[in-house]
Parts: structure tokens; sequence; C-alpha cells
């Protein structure tokens, strides 16, 4: 609730401070005095328009600070933390101010705010129904939501049901857009991938065939070299028994000469004996070398057909590794990673398909529950007409007719398909029109007041704010209208400006605006009255005399009359 009002600069109010409670505030004061003046400070404090004409003369600025008690778990408290502002304690403060100039500017919680925030938090903190004012209920979003409200559980399961399928149902289109909308980059990926894969396939690279194919290259391409190598080496060992009175000794035939020389002697010393042996396994060790390069001279051969087929193979190698990685090892890699990127892009045809499967039935699921919600939506909007109906009979409109037109569309929405708007024909004859068409500005506040009686409880603000709901409207009817506003009250704050003594008995809190003598209003020209308080000032509004017995008496009457009401009901 909206706890305490602090204005400065605005109208003829110098400086006051309006201290408000739960229940039904009531603001009264003589004509001029700066009721309206609540009201538009209310306006502004919650994002209206802020307008240069309303700063006082002199004061070069208007500025309004609210306290409003906030649940600290609610959407207002996170949407506060969100902005980067602070509550105190449960307490929300919002300042705003305007200069002689026309700038405006806008504090939450101790931080600079732009004033479009304050006009959102307003939707959930209060609804301001003055003759001036925009009117929430005048938003076909907000009638839709009202009624909804007003619906109930009836309509709470088929709505959550509509709402899940409308989610998907836009999940599946964006899916389907994506897939469809890529298709020709898809499509070349795929070529692409295609086109590397089978150049790989057709090479057929095995992981390390690279490495075996240069050493075979390598040995091709010196086979002469190396079996001469061989061959000279295989001689120097063990040498050629058709040369050997040519060609100067071999290793084998001095180690046969060094340890033949050895053995003569080894009985006379045991070291010679052992030097002998290794001699003799330094042979065997030459014997087996010679005899495996002669082996392999006789293995190398000069094949120029091979190396040539090697070498074209290491060029097919050497083409795939110029395009797909650094290795062979990395192209296997790629053609691996593109065989799996291939396989899904291929399937994207297959998903496209289920996904249209998809969307259609959803399509088919959201008509069957959107058909369902306009059929409850209407049955409420039936019988919420006829309450709305009746209450303007009681308001002094009773040949006045409400309407709520319900209409189905072709189109899916987040709440269905139903487009909700509340009509109202003001006398017999008269073809129902929009609110703001179809009623006065007195009548208009009334029409709202109908409403928020019948949606009290089912709609969630808090504080309702009437500026001169009672326009044109006396005795019996002005007696129902606090009627109603004390019912109101009941689960919700309200602050009504009001002329009329018989609205004004039915509040909990009566503040009065009184100018001073220089024509202001000051810090001590807002006053909370006390019983006495509220007689004098209820006899005044009755009879223009604040001590007229007969106005005392009928103000006594009427303080009576409305307690018995508020306790009855």
């Amino acid at each position: 609730m909206v706890e305490e009002v602090r204005i400065q600069g605005l109208g003829v109010i110098d400086e006051a401070v309006l201290e408000l409670s739960p229940g039904f505030n009531v603001v009264t004061g003589e004509t001029g005095a700066g009721k309206t003046m609540v009201v538009t400070s209310l306006g502004l404090l919650f994002g209206g328009r802020a307008d240069p004409q309303r700063v006082r003369p002199g004061a070069g600025r208007a500025t309004v600070e609210g306290r409003i008690v906030v649940d600290p778990a609610g959407r207002v408290a996170s949407r506060v933390a969100e902005a980067g502002a602070e509550l105190d304690e449960d307490t929300l403060i919002i300042t705003r101010s305007v200069s002689a100039e026309g700038r405006s500017r806008a504090h939450l919680g101790g931080r600079s705010v732009p004033v479009g925030l304050l006009i959102a938090l307003a939707d959930d903190l209060v609804a301001v129904h003055g003759q001036s004012d925009q009117q929430r209920l005048l938003q076909p979003g907000r009638q839709r939501a009202a009624l909804d409200r007003y619906a109930g559980r009836e309509l709470a399961a088929p709505l959550r049901a509509y709402t899940a399928a409308y989610q998907r149902h836009r999940k599946v289109t964006a899916q389907l857009e994506e897939l469809t909308a890529q298709a020709r980059e898809r499509a070349a990926e795929a070529e692409m991938l295609r086109f590397g894969l089978e150049e790989i396939e057709k090479v057929d690279p095995k992981a390390g065939e690279d490495a075996e194919l240069a050493a075979e290259a390598e040995r091709l391409g010196n086979a002469d070299a190396l079996r001469t190598a061989a061959t000279t080496a295989h001689q120097a060992l063990l040498g050629d028994p058709d040369a050997a009175a040519l060609t100067p000794a071999d290793v084998m035939t001095l180690l046969g000469t060094a340890r033949n020389a050895l053995e003569g002697v080894r009985d006379h010393d045991p070291a010679l004996g052992q030097l002998a042996d290794r001699l003799a396994e330094a042979g065997y060790l030459i014997s087996d070398a010679a005899t495996e390069l002669a082996a392999y001279a006789e293995s190398v051969e000069a094949d120029p057909i091979r190396l040539a087929a090697v070498q074209e193979r290491r060029a097919e190698l050497n083409a795939l590794t110029r395009k797909y990685g650094p290795t062979l090892e990395d192209v296997l890699a790629w053609a691996q990673r593109s065989a799996a990127r291939l396989a899904e892009l291929e399937g994207d045809d297959e998903r496209i398909e289920r996904l249209r499967s998809e969307q259609a039935e959803l399509e088919q699921r959201l008509g069957e529950l959107a058909a369902e919600l306009t059929a409850v939506r209407s049955r409420a909007a039936e019988r919420f007409s006829a309450a709305v109906t009746e209450e303007l009979t009681a308001l002094a409109m009773p040949h006045a007719r409400v309407v709520v037109n319900v209409t189905a569309t072709e189109e899916f929405g987040p709440h269905g398909a139903d487009e909700v708007e509340i009509l109202l024909a003001p006398h017999p004859g008269a073809p129902p029109l929009p609110l703001h068409k179809g009623a006065s500005g007195g009548e208009l506040s009334r029409v709202m007041l109908a409403i928020e009686v019948v949606f009290a409880g089912a709609d969630p603000v808090p504080t309702f704010v009437f500026d001169e709901v009672d326009a044109g409207v006396g005795g019996k009817a002005a007696v129902e209208i606090g009627r109603r506003l004390a019912r109101l009250a009941r689960t919700s704050q309200v602050i009504v400006v009001t002329h009329l003594p018989q609205v004004a008995a039915f509040a909990d809190q009566h503040l009065l605006v009184a100018k001073s003598d220089d024509g202001s209003v000051t810090r001590s020209g807002v006053t909370v009255l006390d019983h006495e308080g509220r007689v004098r000032e209820l006899s005044r509004m009755l009879a223009g005399l604040e001590d007229s017995e007969l106005g005392r008496a009928h103000a006594e009457e009427l303080l009576e009359l409305a307690a018995r009401e508020r306790q009855a009901t």
C-alpha cells in the first residue's frame, strides 16, 4: 500500500505530507483547496505526464516522494532489484520531480531510473481512475487479463494447457524457420564434405603409410649405393674366396690369426685364454653381420617401376595433407568428423519433416484449446456483464448496460486467440461503445468503480485511486457509491477525492486539505480528522456550515449509517 506521500511545489501545495492508511482513505476540502493535487501527485509518482504548468509559481520545481510498502518476495521487489535499486526494509521509496522548464527526473530506491520503469511498476501497484487520467482498464490487454482473473479456476486448466502448447509451437516454428532459412548453406556445406570424403575414400590412406612410403622411396632411389655399401662391408668382414690372393686379409681372417696365436699359449696364462674366448665371440658376431650383409645385398634391387608407383602414391597422400591437415593422421581425423557432420546435415531433411508434422499437430491442438478458452471467457463475460450492469443501477446509472465482447481471431497469441473489449450502452437503444466513447467523465468513473468492485479479489492491484467518482451523483446513489468503495477497501487500499459527505462517511481515514491565509497548502494544511473533526467536515459538506446543528446531526447520522453498513458487510 501507499504509506506516505510528500508533496512540494505542486499547484497550490507549497509543502504537504499525506499519511495514508490501509482500507478506505477519503480526501475532502473546499473547492480549490488542492484536493486534485493529491491525485496528480500519485499520477506523477507512477510515471504520469510531467506538466510544468503544475509547478507552483516561484517554486522552480515540483517534487513528490512516496513510501510504498511492498512484498519483499513479490514481483515489484524483483523488478526493483533488477534496476539496481534497494528497498528500505519492506518499503520502496519513489521520487519524481518536475522543473518549471519541463525537465523530469525519477528516482527509485535511491537510484536514478527512467520514467518508463515507474510506469511499468504502476501496473502492479496502483490503478488511478480520474476524469483526466489514462484508465488502466481501457487497455484491451488489461481487459482480457482482468476477465481471465474473473473467470478463475474454470479458465486456469485450459489456459495452462494452451500456454504449454503455444510455447512448444513457437519453439518448433523457430526451429523450422532456422532450418529452412539455412537450407542453401547446409546444402553447400554437405556438398563440400561429400566431395572431401569421396576424395579421401578414393585414395584410401592408412595410418603411418606416409612414413613407410618415404622410407621405401629412399631405399629404391639409392638401391645401387646401398648394394655396393653392403657388398663392400661384407667383403671387409668375411672376404671374397675368389679374390683372396689379390686382396688384403679380411676381418675374419685377421681375427682367426689373432685367436690361433692366443690359443697356442692359453695354457701358460689364463688371461690370454680369456682374450682368446672373447675373440672367438667377436668372430661369431662378425660372421652373423657378414651373413646379413650378403642377404641384404642380394635383396636390394633397382626397381624403377616400383619407385614410380611409390612416388605416385606419396603424391596422392601429399595432396590430401595439403587440403585436410598437415599429417595423414589429421586427414583421417577430418574424415571422421566430416562423416558425422554429413550424417547430421543429411538428417535435417527428415528433421524438417518431423517438425512440420509436429507443427501441424500443435496448430490443431491450439485451435481446440483456443476454442475452449473462448467458450470459458464468453461464459465469464456474460456473468461479468450482468454483475457490472447491476452495480451501475445502484450507482445512478439505471439504464446503462455493460457488454463484454469476446471475439475469436485467426491468430494464436500467448493467451489464446481472443480479443476482449468492454463496451457500454449508456441508455436503452444506444449501441454499445468502447468505455472511453460511451461514457462521460463522471459516468466513466462510476463505470470503473462498478468494474473494480466486481473484479475485487480477482485483480491483484493493491491500491485504487478515484478522483471525483461521485461527479453528478447525489442522494441514495451517493450512499451506494460509498458502500461499494468500502466493499472494495476490504481487499485493497482505496484513496478517494470526493465532494459528497455520503461517500466520505464510509472512509476508514478522513484527510482534510485546507489552504492557509496566503492561499497555499502548507504542511499543516493536510490533517487526519478525528471523529469530531469528521463531524464538522461532513456538516460543512452537507450544509455549507461547520457548526450547523442540523448539519452536525445529519453528519452523525451518516457516520452511524456507514459504521453499521461496514459491520454488516
